[in-house]
């Protein structure tokens, strides 16, 4: 069975439906969800946590009316001003994933001054991913590779270069990605780095996912059996897990291929 993860990453859904539902303004939604992500802060460190990354705003999200996208920008911002010094004195190390160059310069600005802020801190790892998609990461990443290496050809990139340029390069995997808010999508997020990651889905929208919640996450991830391409078998018995070379492969005559 599966141990508790180090890194949960959420996709903090259902906000604007969750304000729906109380005949309240979208706005309003995503305000009660900013303020959630304070107290989802605080559960993670009390739990033991060590890395939590929180699809904020996707690429995809400057789809949306204007009038929401402005407050969302302006609850990110309000949040960076008044948020940061708390982390800083938890311990809670702050950094922001995704193409910053779309957000208006003062935003820029308190987001490089909050990373820099909480850098030396190591009690939980906080990453916020805004104007990011996981087909951006990868496409930077690439682009990233061949400017390091201009005489190599694409062909020597393996995996490794690879996820050594992605933005996430310096976090280990997410073990659990939650996404509340009832759909079952991961929505470009972290494609690359969810390869192998638990997918957990709850009907909570985010306003509403409280610390029990999230306990309860942690309890269906307990039950999983990460394989990484082994058998249960191997699994329970690591010692049965081992290579063997292609030449030692034998098929049984009764299984006919093709």
């Amino acid at each position: 069975m599966a141990t508790q993860p180090k890194h949960i990453a959420i996709i903090m859904d259902g906000n604007g439906r969750w304000a729906k539902q109380r005949l309240m303004p979208r706005t309003v939604g995503h305000a009660r969800g900013a303020a959630n992500v304070r107290q989802t802060i605080k559960a993670a460190h009390a739990l033991g946590l060590r890395y939590l990354t929180l699809f904020a705003f996707s690429s995809e999200n400057w789809r949306r009316p204007v009038e929401e996208v402005s407050a969302l920008m302006g609850l990110f911002l309000q949040y960076l001003e008044s948020e940061v010094a708390e982390m800083k004195a938890a311990g809670v190390r702050l950094r922001v994933i995704g193409d910053r160059s779309a957000f208006a310069p003062l935003l820029q600005s308190r987001i490089d001054q909050a990373e820099q802020d909480t850098a030396h801190n190591d009690n939980l790892h906080l990453t916020i991913a805004a104007n990011y998609g996981g087909q951006w990461d990868v496409l930077s990443a690439v682009r990233a590779w061949q400017a390091a290496h201009p005489t190599r050809s694409l062909q020597e990139l393996d995996a490794q270069g690879l996820a050594a340029h992605l933005s996430t390069a310096d976090l280990p995997d997410p073990e659990l990605l939650i996404r509340t808010g009832g759909e079952s999508r991961i929505s470009n997020f972290l494609l690359w780095q969810s390869a192998y990651t638990e997918l957990y889905f709850t009907d909570l929208h985010w306003p509403d996912f409280d610390e029990t919640a999230l306990k309860k996450a942690l309890s269906w991830y307990a039950q999983r059996v990460r394989r990484f391409g082994r058998t249960d078998e191997q699994v329970l018995s690591p010692s049965t897990a081992g290579h063997f070379p292609a030449q030692d492969l034998v098929i049984p005559k009764d299984i006919k291929i093709g």
